[in-house]
């Protein structure tokens, strides 16, 4: 199957995107932080070669076509991006996969527009209607979490991510994928994305729009993620996540997913199971897929 580049348009922005398969049902593979569209490599042949025209976007801020100069990354804005490209190729309906930032767009957008998707397929990222319960319940998951914090530190935690040519990207893979060696020219290509010019400001971004609890925006996109799932979803975790701790998924309520749930816990798999476990996910994704063709 080739592998092609394209470019998509939606809200004003320009995003770059990797394309392959040719299929009449489109598949949306959303890539998380801290990542990039390389992200599905894996996922892309098999799921061309399963008869779906797989396309995997850049997201909003990860390059400096797509950098809004209102600085804007607010989840509801992420999840119109999604609708956007989807206006902008044609096309009324697609499969939806999403893995940690990726996944949660998904579970908003999927909230907006249930109309549009025929599938949900979410990577890492739970759904969790009490989030102050599950966390309760794993109480480890708030050490977990002090990257996101940190990065509510601007300049100070701009500069950290940059430091020494990026360490930092390193260490949150080697923290998030405990024992996963990770090809050297993925974390090559990885840190050129993250050279581009306002790349840091913009995935960091990400966190510091989800914590403006004075913006309006903001607590739209807490209602739609503690609202039910009203399209057939698979959530995948990895066992030894150390990035949200696999047991938050165990909070998660089949009676919020209406259209259907399937739970999957991939065992010797961390944050980046899609990229550890590519045959197990890339299984799981076709047989998902295919019981929900439109």
């Amino acid at each position: 199957m080739e592998l092609k580049g394209r470019t998509l348009r939606a809200n004003g922005l320009k995003f770059s995107a990797m394309e392959m398969g040719e299929g009449p049902e489109l598949v949306l593979c959303l890539h998380g932080f801290p990542d990039h569209a390389r992200s599905f490599r894996e996922q892309m042949p098999a799921l061309a070669e399963a008869g779906y025209r797989v396309i995997v976007p850049t997201l909003r801020g990860y390059e400096p076509s797509s950098q809004p100069k209102d600085g804007d990354y607010h989840l509801v804005h992420l999840a119109e991006d999604v609708l956007g490209w989807m206006e902008d190729l044609g096309v009324s309906k697609a499969h939806l996969v999403g893995h940690d930032w990726g996944a949660v767009i998904g579970y908003i957008v999927a909230g907006m527009a249930p109309e549009r998707f025929h599938s949900l397929s979410t990577l890492a990222v739970p759904h969790m209607r009490d989030p102050l319960a599950a966390y309760r319940g794993t109480p480890g998951q708030v050490r977990n979490s002090w990257y996101s914090f940190f990065f509510l530190l601007r300049r100070l935690s701009d500069a950290m991510v940059r430091w020494e040519d990026f360490q930092f990207l390193e260490k949150l893979w080697r923290d998030w994928s405990p024992g996963w060696r990770w090809p050297e020219e993925e974390m090559a290509a990885l840190k050129r994305t993250f050279r581009q010019p306002g790349v840091v400001e913009a995935a960091l971004g990400y966190y510091r729009a989800t914590y403006a609890l004075w913006s309006p925006t903001t607590w739209r996109a807490h209602k739609l993620l503690q609202s039910p799932i009203p399209v057939p979803t698979l959530a995948l975790t990895g066992a030894r996540d150390g990035c949200l701790d696999t047991r938050l998924f165990d909070f998660t309520r089949a009676e919020d997913f209406p259209k259907g749930l399937r739970l999957e816990r991939l065992q010797g798999a961390g944050h980046f199971l899609h990229q550890e476990k590519p045959a197990e996910v890339n299984r799981l994704l076709v047989e998902w897929l295919g019981q929900h063709r439109g």
